[in-house]
């Protein structure tokens, strides 16, 4: 029998791998199953804005058509989960009751979308914007409803407040940090965000969070913290998500917050492997997409062989984002601490903001909202620690003034 590969999930991640694997020769598992529990092929999840938006289609979604998998000899089943795992008999039993064999496994189950844990969290209109049909459904509600809340002032709870906003809806954003995005942005930038989604007509409540969803069958208020009523006929739960892990759980693996590997993407069973949102690595998970494209080049390499110097290794990373068409950046350091000096720089005409965190004459954080162009660079000297002694007065006007400097 031909060795066999099982892929439990087919979101960005999972294709990424896919594609890695299939671009090594040979490849040693000739016959790769792939069970993706949506009933769409794998799809740009990071355009779901544009498409609740309106500026993007369904069909500008799709990573790879039906015919890349064909050419490759990929089977992939639609709806079809993997719903239980048997290691020692290296064995996974599907959603339909199928048993398959597996010689090597693939965990990449990604996440799901964080509860509140407050009454009337059960209610109709009571939405995440986390998948396709997550916003398929808000497209749809957006045409009868008028007013929306978006809980959570990360930035896909940003996404989904302009989309609905672009639809035509009333939009409130509840956030319960004392900024937007407080965990890419300090608090200046954060309020120069605000002050900008508030010009285009979005209600933004910082500092707040919600008690209770109210209503009989659907939802029609919310309560808030300072006992505020707010009327809506819309709630989305953007407030993060959760590693899904059960299904390594139940079959015995190692798991902490998430599904825990090593360095070879290896869980603690030796044929069984998971990356991207599901797995843990060092302690730490992961929300980027960027980490998971890294670990999909890991794996690939690893199960292809031979895996000699094949390791994970977490690098800078950065979120680059456009929220109402305002460019927001953000790597390493986000907050000042007793070790770091800040460099701001700020363009009141353009609206541009700078915030760069030095320690020992090196940069570790970089915060720029408007103009991002510098970012890119930024990143390279975090990752690189470069030493910024020679240039350190020009570092906040970008590259071009510091080479001049140089």
């Amino acid at each position: 029998m031909e060795p066999t590969l099982i892929v439990c999930g087919h979101g960005m991640v999972a294709q990424r791998f896919l594609e890695e694997l299939v671009s090594k020769a040979p490849i040693p598992y000739r016959n790769i199953i792939v069970f993706n529990g949506e009933t769409s092929a794998a799809y740009n999840r990071i355009q779901l804005s544009a498409l609740l938006s309106g500026d993007a289609d369904e069909e500008s979604l799709t990573l790879k058509p039906d015919a890349w998998f064909a050419r490759h000899g990929i089977r992939v089943h639609h709806g079809e989960t993997v719903q239980a795992i048997a290691p020692d008999k290296h064995t996974v039993t599907t959603s339909t009751g199928r048993v398959y064999r597996y010689d090597a496994l693939v965990i990449a189950t990604g996440a799901s979308p964080a509860r509140l844990g407050i009454p009337g969290e059960e209610l109709n209109g009571v939405m995440h914007f986390r998948d396709l049909n997550d916003t398929r459904t808000l497209i749809e509600l957006s045409q009868s409803r008028q007013r929306a809340v978006v809980v959570g002032g990360g930035f896909l709870g940003l996404e989904a407040a302009e989309g609905l906003l672009r639809r035509g809806m009333a939009v409130t954003v509840l956030h319960r940090s004392s900024h937007l995005l407080n965990r890419q942005l300090d608090p200046d930038s954060g309020k120069l965000l605000s002050d900008a989604l508030t010009a285009r007509g979005i209600n933004v409540m910082t500092s707040t969070s919600p008690l209770q969803l109210l209503g009989r069958d659907s939802v029609r208020a919310i309560q808030l913290n300072d006992q505020t009523l707010i009327c809506t006929d819309l709630v989305i739960i953007a407030t993060g998500i959760t590693p899904n892990r059960e299904l390594a759980q139940n079959a015995g693996l190692a798991c902490g917050r998430g599904i825990q590997v090593n360095a070879q993407l290896q869980t603690s069973a030796p044929d069984i492997f998971a990356l991207g949102e599901c797995c843990e690595f060092n302690d730490e998970t992961f929300g980027l997409v960027e980490p998971g494209y890294q670990q999909a080049k890991i794996l690939a390499s690893v199960l292809a062989g031979p895996t000699e110097g094949a390791a994970y290794q977490p690098s800078v990373t950065a979120t680059r984002l456009k929220i109402s068409g305002i460019p927001v950046f953000s790597c390493g350091q986000q907050a000042p601490d007793e070790h770091t000096e800040s460099l701001v720089w700020q363009d009141f005409a353009t609206g541009s903001y700078s915030h760069l965190l030095v320690r020992d004459n090196r940069l570790v954080g970089a915060i720029l909202i408007g103009n991002t162009s510098q970012g890119p660079w930024y990143q390279e000297l975090i990752a690189g620690n470069a030493d910024i002694d020679l240039f350190r007065a020009q570092l906040p006007f970008g590259k071009p003034f510091c080479k001049a400097a140089a």
